[in-house]
C-alpha cells in the first residue's frame, strides 16, 4: 500500500511584538511580575528578549491599552512601565467584546447564565444586606415605570441582574455575569421589539423578578437559585429569535 505524502501547510506568522507580549504575560502568570512591579527599561528588555526596541515599544502600547501596564514619563520613582491592577470593568469590557466576536450558541449562553446567576443569587441571599440590595430594588422600580419603552425596560432588566451579581460579594462572579448580560443587551432588545403583547410579557417577568428578590431578602438561597433558573429559561422561551443559531 502506497502512503500519501505528508501535506504541509504554512504555519501562522507571529509578529515580534506579539512574542514580547507573550513573554511579559508569562512572567505575570508565573507570579514573577506582580501588580506594582516595574518592567525593565525598554532598551534592557529588548536586549534580554533579543528583539528590536520598536517591537518592545509596540508590545507595551498594546498592554497599556488593555490596562495591563501603565507607563510614566520623566524621572523619579514612577517613571517607567509598571504592572497595573486591571479594573473589573476593563475585564468585563474585554469579555463582552470576546463574546460578541465569538458568536456563542444559544444553549451555551443559557447554561452559562444559569450557572453563574444561580451562584450569585445564592450568595446574595446568604450575605447581602439591605444597602447592597438597594440597586436591585431600584432596577425593579425602573422596570415598573418603563411602560411601553422597551429599551428602558431592557436597560433596567440588565441592571436588575447585574445588581444582584454585585450584591453577591464575589468579584469574579460579578464581572463575568455583568459581561454576559451586557453582551446580550442588544439581542434581547431586538427580541423585545418583536413581542406583540408587551404588557403581558412584562407582567410575567416582573412577577418573577419580585419573587427572586423576595427569596433573596428572606435569605432562602435555594429558592432564589431555583426561581432564577426558571426565570432565565422561561424568558428565553418567550423571546422569538433566540432559540437557534447564535445570540451574541
Amino acid at each position: 500500500m502506497t502512503l500519501d505524502p505528508p501535506e504541509w501547510r504554512p504555519v501562522a506568522r507571529t509578529r515580534t511584538y506579539q512574542l514580547v507580549i507573550s513573554a511579559i504575560e508569562e512572567q505575570i502568570l508565573s507570579g514573577s511580575l506582580r501588580v506594582g512591579d516595574a518592567l525593565p527599561p525598554e532598551r534592557d528588555l529588548a536586549a534580554r528578549l533579543e528583539v528590536s526596541r520598536p517591537a518592545v515599544r509596540e508590545a507595551l502600547r498594546v498592554l497599556e491599552a488593555q490596562g495591563v501596564v501603565t507607563s510614566g514619563t520623566g524621572s523619579g520613582p514612577r517613571a517607567g512601565t509598571f504592572v497595573s491592577a486591571m479594573p473589573a470593568d476593563s475585564l468585563a469590557h474585554f469579555l463582552r467584546l470576546h463574546m460578541a466576536l465569538t458568536n456563542f450558541e444559544f444553549p451555551e449562553i443559557v447554561e452559562a447564565r444559569v450557572l453563574l446567576e444561580r451562584s450569585s443569587v445564592s450568595l446574595a441571599a446568604r450575605d447581602a444586606d439591605a444597602a447592597a440590595l438597594a440597586p436591585v430594588r431600584a432596577a425593579l422600580a425602573a422596570m415598573d415605570s418603563a411602560g411601553e419603552d422597551r429599551a428602558a425596560f431592557n436597560d433596567a432588566d440588565t441592571d436588575f441582574h447585574t445588581a444582584i451579581a454585585e450584591a453577591c460579594g464575589n468579584r469574579l462572579v460579578t464581572t463575568v455575569t455583568v459581561a454576559i448580560r451586557g453582551a446580550l443587551r442588544a439581542g434581547i432588545l431586538a427580541a423585545f421589539e418583536e413581542i406583540e403583547d408587551w404588557p403581558a410579557l412584562t407582567a410575567v417577568l416582573q412577577q418573577e423578578h419580585r419573587a427572586i428578590l423576595a427569596a433573596i431578602e428572606s435569605g432562602d438561597a435555594e429558592r432564589a437559585a431555583e426561581l432564577t433558573e426558571t426565570h432565565i429559561r422561561g424568558a428565553y422561551r418567550r423571546l422569538p429569535g433566540l432559540h437557534s443559531g447564535t445570540i451574541v
